[in-house]
């Protein structure tokens, strides 16, 4: 079981691009011409900017190799996607940018107090920051993680992997934001994903919040075991609705800034 895997991560491709056409839409620019995916992973939401601003030139920018690779061998539109392998926290345009966009990304990252600020700073006048991040921590999913990785002999490797919730109430960003930039829009979406089994969701789990769990276990038995112990969990909190699927309720996060106050 590979902590990454392409295949299964297309598998879910539709329901989490959802949420990349809902934040597009709210994006006030007409013709962008210098755009930043920021953590953009396999690429998916990166090809929707392109098709989106047909007149940008995108700079795609992921962390994990395996994942940038696979983002490549979709194409780069024409050319007009560049794809860099760095940091997303630590990286920057070498000019000013119209559009910073980051999907399902950033709440991988620490200290969103000092990223988003800096992010405002990459921006040209009435440039744009827009971002979506799942905010579901609370729910089953993300217990049924903590109770797993205490439930077995492998409680001692991974619970230094949990970590306290890396997403903010939106209030904490509107404070944040709001005196850097003309324009502020902050809403929450809960999409109710409804899939069809075996496990989807225990699935949809190993190409996102598990995958740093699988990879931090070596050991292949242990490995299989915390993953079964885990979708056993998932069975029991999201049961079946009696026609073979299950309903994910997953909350996500949006901001969109506007105009950075220099």
């Amino acid at each position: 079981m590979d902590a990454w895997d392409p295949e299964l991560s297309d598998r879910y491709e539709g329901p989490r691009l959802r949420s990349v056409h809902d934040l597009l839409e709210r994006v006030p620019l007409n013709a962008p011409l210098r755009v930043i995916d920021l953590g953009c992973g396999t690429g998916e939401g990166t090809r929707l900017l392109a098709r989106r601003f047909t007149e940008a030139r995108i700079t795609a920018v992921e962390a994990q190799a395996v994942a940038l690779e696979h983002a490549r061998l979709q194409g780069d539109e024409g050319g007009r996607i560049d794809y860099i392998q760095a940091d997303p926290a630590r990286w920057s345009p070498e000019s000013k940018v119209d559009l910073v966009h980051s999907s399902g990304a950033l709440q991988r990252l620490d200290a969103h107090e000092a990223l988003l600020p800096r992010l405002l700073d990459t921006l040209a006048p009435w440039g744009v920051l827009a971002l979506q991040m799942p905010h579901n921590f609370d729910e089953p999913s993300h217990r049924c993680i903590t109770e797993s990785v205490r439930a077995g002999p492998w409680r001692d490797q991974l619970e230094p992997l949990l970590a306290p919730v890396p997403v903010a109430p939106a209030v904490t960003y509107s404070r944040l934001l709001a005196p850097r930039v003309q324009f502020l829009d902050l809403w929450e979406t809960v999409y109710h994903h409804r899939m069809r089994g075996p496990d989807p969701i225990a699935d949809w789990a190993r190409t996102t919040a598990l995958r740093p769990f699988l990879a931090r276990l070596t050991d292949a038995p242990w490995r299989e075991r915390f993953f079964a112990d885990f979708t056993t969990r998932m069975a029991r909190a999201y049961p079946e609705d009696g026609t073979g699927h299950v309903l994910f309720a997953f909350r996500r996060l949006f901001i969109v800034a506007q105009g950075p106050i220099a």
